[in-house]
């Protein structure tokens, strides 16, 4: 019987001693470390993506602002459209008014230039 209790109580110290081990190997504390070895690898990356992704945003935000900039121009062109109208029919109206002003002077270059006729004595 004293084999029978001396394997009882070695399995028993054996049971002890993996539950001990096994405890340890999970400790928080090992989960922390290879947590902290798991961020010290990739934190280089992930700050590297972080930097290429602000350089993107002010990118894209300047192409935002390029493109609301030329929208807003745009839209200012066609509210003006009335005022281009306006400046057509002025520019028409004073090319005719030149036109009249130049066939009138040209008449009354005409009329000057005539030979007047010879006086009977």
């Amino acid at each position: 019987m004293e084999e029978t209790e001396m394997q009882l109580k070695v399995k028993k110290v054996t049971d002890k001693f993996t539950e001990s081990m096994y405890i340890l190997a999970n400790e928080p504390s090992v989960a922390l470390y290879r947590l902290q070895e798991h961020v010290r690898r990739s934190l280089p990356e992930l700050a590297q993506h972080k930097a290429d992704m602000q350089s993107w945003e002010e990118q894209s935000q300047g192409a935002i602002y390029t493109v609301e900039y030329a929208c807003s121009a745009i839209k200012n062109m066609m509210d003006s459209s009335v005022y281009f109208e306006s400046i057509d029919r002025l520019l028409k109206h004073a090319i005719a008014v030149k036109d009249q002003l130049n066939s009138a002077q040209g008449r009354s270059a005409a009329a000057l230039q005539a030979p007047n006729p010879p006086a009977s004595s």
